[in-house]
């Protein structure tokens, strides 16, 4: 009967990491949303209109720059950091095709170029909206482009 407690052991040992594993990226989830100007954005880098390379994240408005979260890590730095000096709206659009099951229901797809190579980042229409005011309420001297 000894021989059998350690694969029990072992077993809720696992589960134990794998629940552990999976609370701490909801207490993260949670944390990143606490904020004022957090919202839902996928983001892609490849520009596959086969709807293949969205990474699902949060990303959360700074003074002069957005910092994008992945949803599924841990790490309390973000992925990527945006700053407004350099991203420019080149296009808006919606999800065509199977694109449209890559990305959240609703979302639309904006097509920015950012240090000069193009990436897209999918939202809400709402956040759109404070994603363009954002980026049009840059100090002057800065040159925005918002489509």
């Amino acid at each position: 009967m000894s021989g059998l407690l350690i694969p029990i052991e072992a077993v809720g040992a696992l589960v134990c990491l794998l629940l552990a594993l999976a609370i701490g990226v909801v207490v993260r989830r949670r944390w990143l949303g606490r904020g004022v100007g957090t919202f839902d954005c996928s983001l892609r880098t490849t520009l596959d209109r086969m709807g293949k390379g969205w990474t699902l994240g949060v990303a959360r408005y700074q003074a002069d720059r957005i910092d994008w979260f992945r949803v599924f890590g841990f790490s309390v730095k973000p992925s990527r950091v945006l700053p407004r000096s350099d991203l420019a709206v080149a296009e808006r659009r919606y999800p065509s095709g199977t694109e449209a099951f890559a990305v959240m229901s609703g979302f639309v797809i904006v097509r920015c170029i950012f240090e000069g190579k193009p990436i897209e980042l999918a939202m809400s229409e709402q956040a759109y909206t404070g994603f363009a005011s954002w980026l049009e309420a840059a100090p002057p001297g800065q040159n925005v482009s918002v489509a």
